[in-house]
């Protein structure tokens, strides 16, 4: 049986203006996003439990940070599929476009060494994350593939979110670290300060409307009609009849 994995593209529906700024955010959001990888890299005092993973597999196969970033946020979203979870187009991008703009960045930014300049960068690293973060989801075209695995576990096997991000990035980070990736006190910030950064970051960049989000459902009293039909000769019948074809009259006109 052949596994497909469709793509949702929420914009159908939005004024122009609103769909021009959703996909801004999202392709800025994504930039940022990597870039502010490669500064907490550079800082080089510890990374995020996935930065960890990618920068061991690249320290073992010489294969460039940003496209191994690329390689497993690929694998992150097969699994996708045995989970019954539904991209969006800005999953997909996500996956492309990280990597990328992260490699760019580590060709751009030099290696600190100072402790001040390494703490410097690293925070300044993990705010940008957090504005980047709550940009590319608050363009609401699809949650990143790592995002979408904890709702997909959440879903398939009934664990709360805490629960599926520890188990996950638990083991992603002990594997990581026995590859060679850098965990540090950078690694314990990353993990206790970027919930609370992205939870203010995200309503603050939420774009506003969107009719994929918030379907208008109308109402059917033609069902309500359907299912009753008065006798001949019955009076009563035939008034609550009435009743209901204004009812329904009414609702179609506000709708």
């Amino acid at each position: 049986m052949a596994l497909s994995l469709p793509i949702a593209i929420p914009t159908a529906g939005d004024a122009p203006a609103i769909r021009a700024r959703r996909i801004a955010q999202l392709l800025g959001g994504l930039f940022l996003y990597g870039i502010a990888i490669s500064l907490e890299v550079r800082a080089g005092i510890g990374l995020s439990p996935w930065d960890v993973l990618a920068q061991g597999l690249a320290n073992r196969t010489g294969i460039p940070f940003g496209f191994v970033t690329n390689i497993v946020g690929a694998l992150v979203l097969l699994v996708w599929i045995p989970l019954r979870q539904r991209p969006g187009i800005g999953t997909v991008l996500n996956v492309l476009l990280v990597g990328p703009s992260a490699q760019l960045g580590l060709w751009l930014i030099p290696q600190q060494h100072a402790p001040m300049l390494q703490g410097l960068m690293f925070a300044g690293g993990l705010l940008l994350l957090a504005v980047a973060t709550g940009l590319y989801i608050g363009a609401r075209m699809g949650p990143g593939p790592r995002d979408g695995l904890m709702t997909g576990l959440r879903q398939r096997f009934g664990w709360s979110i805490w629960v599926a991000r520890t188990i996950v990035e638990g083991s992603v980070l002990v594997v990581g670290a026995i590859l060679g990736g850098q965990v540090g006190i950078g690694t314990v910030a990353f993990v206790l300060l970027v919930g609370p950064l992205v939870h203010v970051a995200m309503p603050l960049l939420r774009v506003p409307g969107g009719a994929a989000e918030t379907p208008v459902v109308r109402p059917r009293p033609a069902a309500g009609l359907a299912s009753f039909r008065p006798r001949s000769g019955d009076r009563d019948g035939e008034r609550v009849y009435a009743d209901l074809r204004a009812v329904s009259q009414r609702d179609e006109r506000v709708g």
